[in-house]
């Protein structure tokens, strides 16, 4: 847990024609792979026959040319890849998650963390709804059924729940004649929707998806707002819009999103271009190359090279063949992990004043990690820049610090951080800037309550720290 890891990705694909959809959302989860590495799953519509497959891995991994025919055609399709930050890493934890009731049926992949599920689930069990698995996307689904036993459509059912639902949910939801996608009143989670060029619709996390799909992004779904793709087309149910101030998680921005995505009309790429603009005039500094961490630190060390004068070099080659360092158990294994994902180029930073940029410090061991490397290289000093304000507050909203124990930034001062991760001097991007960075005057509001404190809903009374804290928790008895 050396890095911030956000929640999962959605994916989901209406056709008026019976075609080969799960190879549509097999690209789809391709391209959001990096929303979500511990598992993965795809259910297919088939006139009303839910076809589905899903387990722990990569998509590449997951599935295999053998899975893929099983799945066969259809003319609907979701998939979903999974970071779970509510729920611990289980097969019966993958989604889309399915539901069979008295109306029919329904599958469902959610992304995001609702800060009211320990009440919801509660007062289900309570009413003898028994749970599979211990995702907060399970308490949606049975909001979701329950409400659609005493309603005339799905739709109708979803936008009953919503007034139940609070946090963070972006959905993909489909029936045996519909996909529907929703978003929670904040806007916490992005999710937006595509036509191909025969008139299919695509939804997904994030636009790279839909080009991933053949599709050209229409818009984002508004917070709050429900979308219906069925036989007549797509429209819209705003019942739930404008009822609360839009808050999008800024680290969408800066590190979750793919750099070619662009979310509520900002470009990704652009908006950390600029973290790196602004950390250049907020901490100069005298030095010979600019390097970036791989992949979400490149873009914004570009930005601060343009900035500051100073040149842009590579000097971190990334091995893309190695799963996630967190999930090593063992802190050598980790470091060893560290050390052949993330490769030093001694030619860039030989006997070089280094600005070093990554996108943030967690526990600080990942980035200590990296500084000795490029000390090792050869590099004579080494200015550490990260393109986030320090993490100062636990995210109820989707990310995986759910409390203050064990970031950094809690018990160290900037000094003190910069001497235990052997930087020669540190700077963190300024609270007052994170908001500043996207270039779409139209949406100004955004989610910083991990670096300020200021949370746009309710902090919850029962968050299970069964992330964060347990997966230390697992590494240390291990150690």
């Amino acid at each position: 847990m050396s890095s911030l890891h956000e929640e999962c990705g959605v994916f989901g694909v209406y056709s008026n024609s019976f075609r080969d959809v799960a190879t549509t959302a097999y690209y789809g989860l391709f391209a959001l792979q990096h929303r979500g590495q511990e598992s993965c799953g795809i259910v297919v519509n088939d006139d009303g026959v839910f076809t589905s497959f899903k387990d722990i891995g990569l998509v590449n991994d997951v599935f295999s040319p053998t899975v893929m025919d099983k799945l066969g055609e259809g003319n609907m399709a979701i998939g979903h890849c999974r970071y779970g930050t509510t729920g611990n890493t289980d097969r019966n934890n993958a989604q889309p998650l399915l539901v069979n009731h008295i109306k029919g049926k329904m599958a469902l992949g959610h992304n995001g963390n609702l800060v009211n599920s320990a009440e919801l689930r509660e007062e289900l069990e309570l009413e003898g709804s028994i749970f599979h698995t211990t995702t907060d996307s399970e308490v949606i689904s049975y909001i979701i059924t329950k409400e659609r036993i005493s309603s005339a459509s799905i739709e109708d059912a979803l936008n009953k729940a919503m007034c139940r639902l609070k946090g963070a949910y972006s959905l993909v939801v489909m029936s045996p004649t519909k996909l529907i996608a929703a978003r929670d009143e904040h806007g916490f989670r992005p999710l937006c929707y595509g036509r191909t060029p025969e008139g299919d619709y695509v939804v997904a996390s994030e636009s790279c998806a839909l080009a991933a799909a053949g599709a050209v992004m229409e818009r984002d779904l508004y917070p709050g707002e429900i979308m219906v793709f069925d036989k007549n087309g797509a429209r819209s149910i705003t019942d739930h819009c404008s009822k609360c101030e839009p808050s999008l998680c800024v680290f969408e921005y800066i590190y979750f999103a793919r750099p070619d995505s662009v979310i509520e009309g900002s470009s990704v790429h652009n908006a950390r271009l600029r973290a790196g603009t602004f950390l250049a005039l907020e901490h100069p500094v005298q030095a010979d190359v600019v390097v970036g961490v791989p992949d979400s630190g490149i873009d914004a060390a570009i930005g601060f090279s343009r900035q500051s004068g100073i040149p842009y070099g590579i000097g971190l080659i990334k091995n893309r063949y190695i799963a996630r360092t967190f999930i090593s158990p063992g802190q050598k294994s980790r470091e060893d992990k560290v050390r052949i994902k993330l490769n030093p180029v001694a030619a860039t930073v030989k006997d070089k004043r280094v600005v070093l940029i990554d996108d943030s410090i967690v526990r600080g061991t990942t980035c200590a990690r990296i500084v000795g490397l490029l000390r090792e290289a050869g590099a004579k000093e080494i200015h550490l820049r990260i393109s986030a304000p320090p993490f100062l507050n636990p995210c109820y909203y989707g990310t995986d610090i759910d409390s203050r124990d064990n970031l950094i930034a809690c018990n160290n001062t900037v000094e003190e951080i910069a001497k235990i991760v052997g930087a020669d001097s540190l700077g963190y991007l300024g609270v007052e800037n994170v908001t500043k960075l996207t270039d779409n005057p139209c949406h100004t509001g955004y989610c910083s309550a991990c670096f300020s404190g200021c949370y746009p809903t309710e902090i919850p009374q029962k968050a299970n720290k069964n992330r964060f804290e347990q997966k230390l928790s697992e590494r240390s008895q291990t150690e």
